[in-house]
């Protein structure tokens, strides 16, 4: 039991702890001795479904879950119990099982949440599709009557109205039809880089002159099958998003690249088809959204705008479009730190020749030691396996914390350290200061899913730094980090 990943602890009668194995004291600390409900839920009494005591009183198995809030994270645990007996077959004591399930319960949250987009697209084309019917009858029968009326006919203005207000309702369940993926796109192979350079003016004009607009366009050709009037109309949505929360002024920044993802990247990131894409990049420096905002922002009709101030149609058309097209769109955002739209659009066949172009840099590996400090379980482990494979040693670190500690224990071997910027307990900014304090010249190369630019401008790091955004390749993981440490 000592050497088992899970946490186990075992319980008297009395539901005082006279066990627990080392994996559940790293996790909580040690408690033996003292009541279970006072050291694991802070309570006075025994707690309220507790499974050891039905595991007492009627000799099963009882499982239960448990909601933690460390720091600003939420983890999830789920707790199994059952009775150990004594050769009598009494019940001396409980022995509990408590797994860390977080990542478990992100799957589940993230497959519910694409289930609920496709059912709300299936309720939205079907509703758009319907109301079109009776937009026909209406608008038919409104055009009869204009046609009997006289030029100077006081009604005749009135059905004018009823007209202009059905078209835009028609406009209304197009958007919708859009958003269910209903309305037929027509695709053709599409440069990316020519198409925004084309839509840049119109960009310009959509946002607001206080605005800063910047492009950078990757030189390889990004060829897509679209509907270029669709991938537009979501270039010109973003655009419209960013100039609405940056009412005071800011900066629009849209890059293009061409990213591969295999099947590790799907397993860390938890989306995606193994192939090459087309990655376009928006951000801007506004004041970004909490996670209960960006659950939402795909959905139709929600908005955070005043009323009247927008239909809450505009990202949720982007999703089914960029779905129509089989390609991905995700957020990444923080409260007061700007927001970053990442768009991936499968290549087209002909750009998915496996030719290598000119002057690819070769990945190099080295036999440095590594101090990745990342909190996303699946990106650690990740990051380790494809460092660990190209020859270097790696420590790793789960936040702030106990990156600062790992690397005091060990700052005589390590060469880099690679720190994400959101992590509990500490940030990277925090602990880069702290490392730094007690070794100036340590290398450090930061990582997030805001562009570096963001983060300057946010002031989350000052001064130059070394950089690498997420979600990143491991070949541009590899590149960045012997590009580094060779410095």
């Amino acid at each position: 039991m000592s050497s088992m990943g899970d946490g186990i602890s075992i319980q008297d009668p009395a539901y005082l702890i006279t066990y627990q194995n080392q994996a559940l004291k790293n996790l909580i600390g040690d408690h033996v001795g003292e009541h279970c409900y006072a050291a694991y839920e802070h309570q006075d009494h025994i707690c309220e479904g507790c499974p050891v005591e039905k595991a007492y009183n009627d000799g099963g198995i009882h499982q239960a879950e448990r909601t933690v809030i460390i720091g600003k994270e939420t983890r999830y645990r789920q707790v199994t119990a059952s009775p150990l007996r004594d050769f009598q077959g009494n019940i001396v004591s409980v022995i509990e099982v408590i797994r860390d399930v977080t990542e478990q319960k992100k799957l589940e949250s993230q497959l519910l949440h694409a289930q609920k987009m496709e059912a709300v697209g299936t309720l939205a084309g079907g509703i758009a599709h319907d109301f079109n019917n009776i937009l026909n009858v209406i608008m038919g029968y409104s055009n009869m009557v204009e046609d009997t009326l006289a030029a100077d006919s006081p009604a005749r203005e009135d059905m004018h109205e009823v007209l202009v207000a059905a078209d835009r309702a028609a406009d209304l369940t197009k958007r919708l039809l859009l958003f269910s993926r209903k309305e037929p796109a027509d695709v053709k192979p599409t440069n990316i880089n020519e198409l925004i350079l084309g839509l840049q003016k119109m960009l310009v004009r959509v946002i607001r002159e206080s605005i800063e607009f910047h492009l950078d366009l990757t030189d390889t050709p990004l060829i897509v099958s679209a509907d270029t009037g669709q991938i537009e109309q979501v270039l010109i949505n973003l655009a419209s998003n960013a100039k609405d929360v940056m009412q005071e002024g800011g900066r629009l920044l849209i890059t293009t690249g061409l990213e591969e993802i295999d099947e590790a990247y799907v397993a860390a990131y938890r989306y995606g088809r193994p192939g090459r894409y087309a990655l376009i990049t928006v951000s801007d420096t506004g004041q970004g959204m909490d996670k209960e905002t960006q659950q939402k922002i795909f959905e139709p009709f929600f908005t955070t705008k005043g009323v009247g101030k927008g239909t809450g149609l505009g990202l949720a058309i982007s999703y089914g479009i960029i779905k129509q097209h089989n390609g991905y769109i995700k957020v990444y955002s923080e409260p007061g730190e700007g927001t970053v739209f990442k768009i991936f659009l499968p290549l087209c066949d002909e750009a998915a020749l496996d030719e290598k172009p000119e002057g690819v840099e070769p990945v190099k590996g080295g036999h440095e030691t590594i101090l990745v400090a990342e909190d996303d379980a699946a990106l650690r482990e990740l990051s380790r396996r494809i460092l660990e494979a190209f020859g270097y040693r790696v420590i790793t670190a789960a936040d702030g914390e106990e990156a600062i500690a790992k690397f005091l224990e060990n700052r005589e071997r390590i060469n880099l350290v690679l720190l994400d910027m959101i992590m509990p307990k500490k940030n990277g900014k925090e602990v880069g200061e702290a490392i730094r304090t007690v070794s100036p010249k340590i290398r450090i190369l930061f990582a997030s899913g805001y562009t570096s630019e963001i983060i300057s401008n946010k002031e989350l790091l000052e001064g130059s730094f070394d950089f690498i955004q997420k979600p990143y390749q491991s070949k541009s993981l590899l590149l960045k980090v012997r590009e580094v440490l060779d410095k």
